[in-house]
């Protein structure tokens, strides 16, 4: 496996941690692939993970360095669930990918320099995004479509939090990032650059995501996964400080910086007040959205009217959930 995941070109200084090693005997060790390291934005779903594993999950994960390689470790079996949102690899490949849980919606705004007032400035414009077919790719294809303009190369930096560094050091004039780095931007340096106005956008940014045929093979495990993320959502919704109180000191995310563990209430709060989150984890509503989304995006092929959810999302451990 280790060969495999270095031809896959697996980021340097991946980590890799297995919990519930003692409740082996009761259920299978089910391998993520992230699509990025551990982050502040990432701490949810840690909580969550803790949750399934009291609940008997047996976990390893991995972080790949961007969301395409994730997708790819899934499809060719080395891992078992992924994070991404895979449209185009479900629709174009003969593994029958389902998603199974919504972890954000997108949630995205475009910063930029001063050079620039309005999206319409953009036209022929270099610009930064996370990784090539991810969400923020989709986000310039549809602002592309809508805005009537094109922009000039795409490069490639994941982390929103990596791609304001360039701002900042004037490597890059445009980007899109999150809810969270957009405000420390502001906060920081508001003066130097600009929030471009953008349009609402309610489509799945990063989702969980699985073979279907290993889902029905291991739905105690997937049901215990979703039961705890499904838990995690709805309680964070209510409280965000949920969160920070939960964290592992000995986790990856409890070995963050002391700066950034300060901040997680805030990012939370700030998330939960933006709709980032879904509490009811996507769901049909959501895979609607991302129907319509990715045609727009140029990800899925065909009348997003004709399409059917079910292709793409798998509802029964959600629909479980919720009971």
């Amino acid at each position: 496996m280790t060969s495999l995941l270095k031809r896959l070109g697996l980021a340097l200084g991946t980590l890799t941690l297995a919990c519930g090693l003692g409740t082996a005997s009761q259920a299978a060790k089910i391998n993520i692939a992230l699509a990025e390291t551990p982050s502040a934005e990432m701490a949810a779903f840690f909580v969550a993970l803790d949750r399934a594993k009291e609940q008997g999950l047996d976990y390893e994960w991995t972080a790949f360095s961007d969301e395409e390689l994730a997708i790819q470790a899934v499809l060719s079996g080395q891992m078992d669930i992924g994070f991404g949102t895979p449209y185009a690899a479900m629709q174009r490949s003969k593994a029958p990918l389902r998603i199974i849980f919504q972890l954000s919606k997108l949630k995205f705004f475009p910063v930029t320099s001063k050079k620039y007032e309005a999206l319409e400035d953009l036209n022929g414009e270099p610009i930064m995004l996370h990784s090539r077919g991810g969400g923020t790719d989709s986000i310039a294809n549809v602002i592309e479509d809508k805005v009537g303009i094109t922009f000039g190369d795409r490069s490639y930096v994941p982390g929103s939090s990596n791609r304001i560094v360039a701002l900042m050091a004037g490597q890059t004039d445009a980007t899109i990032v999150d809810l969270s780095n957009k405000n420390k931007l502001m906060k920081q340096a508001g003066d130097r650059f600009n929030v471009l106005p953008m349009f609402e956008v309610d489509a799945s940014d990063e989702a969980l995501f699985a073979n279907l045929n290993w889902i029905q093979e291991n739905e105690k495990e997937v049901q215990i996964f979703v039961d705890a993320l499904s838990s995690v959502w709805r309680d964070m919704s209510e409280d965000p400080t949920i969160i920070a109180k939960e964290v592992d000191p000995e986790g990856p995310i409890g070995q963050l910086p002391p700066e950034i563990l300060g901040d997680l209430d805030a990012f939370y709060a700030d998330a939960v007040a933006g709709g980032l989150y879904d509490p009811n984890g996507g769901g049909r509503k959501a895979a609607q959205a991302d129907m319509e989304w990715y045609s727009q995006a140029g990800q899925l092929e065909g009348d997003p009217a004709s399409l059917n959810i079910e292709d793409f999302w798998y509802l029964a451990p959600l629909d479980a959930a919720a009971q």
